[in-house]
């Protein structure tokens, strides 16, 4: 994901979830009485702790995220992780931040502005994934990794990109974070991409608003490398008709180009 600015402190979102912070004590049994069954109790329970701690490891923990997340906060807000603590996390567990796998841990999260995660956030992101430490996010990445291959999951992360990346001061997102977002998000599987951007760069456009965001999506999945079914009368957006007739400019330009040097 594009690097993100510092955000001030009056955007900071405060609504956090309530968090349980109590620990329960264990209840505690006498011990029986008798020399030689207090032996076999005292070594009976010294093993079940053992196997215990090991199970309590294994599970999630609320405290343990808790802790785990403000290894990244500041003393100032403990309840934000922000730019400085998001490149320490990502060196932990071995991602660089832009990569596409840190947009999709945000989308689980539904973080709200790039850069940066909440309490809240965190907590609602790592419970539904069982993560609580760098070891254990870490088996995680597979897997976000693979929910780009499911076209519904990919569709709502698309579209959650859009408003995780603009400014939130803009309706619309400015050309350039767009560009990053979409070769992100498109560059690898999109035959057209490569024009299209090549479309953008020498286009008047300085923004792409939500529609066209989302048209650009099912214009990648739908219309085919030739354009041969794409209808100029249909419901598209007029950015993605100019680009249609830009790229047949561009191929009949390469066509004639071929044949002169031919002949």
């Amino acid at each position: 994901m594009p690097r993100s600015k510092r955000r001030g402190p009056s955007s900071t979102n405060h609504n956090h979830t309530p968090i349980d912070m109590s620990v329960s004590g264990a209840h505690e049994e006498s011990l029986p009485r008798h020399p030689s069954k207090r032996l076999r109790h005292t070594s009976s329970a010294r093993r079940y702790t053992k196997s215990d701690d090991v199970s309590n490891a294994s599970m999630f923990s609320q405290k343990r995220c808790i802790t785990w997340f403000r290894e990244y906060t500041s003393p100032d807000d403990t309840d934000t992780l922000g730019p400085e603590g998001m490149e320490k996390f990502c060196e932990d567990i071995g991602v660089e931040p832009e990569n596409v796998v840190m947009l999709v841990l945000a989308y689980r999260m539904n973080a709200r502005q790039m850069g940066f995660f909440t309490l809240s956030e965190w907590l609602k992101g790592f419970s539904e994934l069982q993560c609580d430490s760098i070891s254990k996010i870490q088996q995680k990445l597979e897997y976000l990794r693979n929910q780009l291959n499911d076209p519904h999951t990919f569709k709502g992360i698309y579209r959650y990109a859009y408003d995780f990346a603009r400014d939130k001061d803009q309706r619309s997102m400015d050309m350039d974070t767009a560009r990053v977002m979409l070769q992100l998000l498109l560059g690898k599987h999109w035959p057209l991409f490569t024009q299209f951007a090549q479309f953008l760069d020498q286009s008047k456009y300085k923004v792409i608003n939500k529609d066209q965001w989302c048209n650009i999506l099912e214009f990648s999945r739908t219309i085919n490398h030739d354009l041969s079914n794409y209808d100029l009368d249909g419901a598209w957006p007029v950015m993605l008709d100019e680009f249609v007739e830009w790229l047949k400019i561009q191929r009949d330009e390469g066509s004639s180009s071929t044949e002169a040097r031919g002949s």
